[in-house]
């Protein structure tokens, strides 16, 4: 299994302008082949290390490489791209692999 935690920060105040975007690509992302979780997290409002109002996290998990590559790929991840591109400031993206832990 493949963890992803995507940081994303969007240019100040914008940040619900593309969290509607993903929120339109939502049924289509969980639905591809693979897909074990997607979803979009803000931080809580007692949390003692906060991200920022202009950033939110998706934390995702996929089955294997083959689904990733294919959710890369997708004509809706194109087009959420394309639309959100000048609403981003900045996009971490880190892939984890589970711990071996015997």
């Amino acid at each position: 299994m493949i963890h992803i935690i995507a940081v994303i920060t969007a240019k100040s105040g914008r940040r619900e302008d593309i969290l509607e975007l993903v929120r339109a690509n939502l049924s289509l992302v969980r639905a591809e082949r693979g897909c074990i979780e997607y979803s979009p997290v803000i931080d809580m409002e007692k949390s003692p290390a906060k991200f920022g109002d202009d950033t939110f996290v998706v934390v995702e998990k996929w089955q294997d490489e083959a689904a990733l590559a294919g959710h890369r790929t997708a004509v809706h991840i194109a087009a959420y791209a394309a639309a959100s591109k000048d609403l981003i400031e900045s996009r971490s993206i880190y892939l984890l692999q589970t711990l071996p832990m015997e």
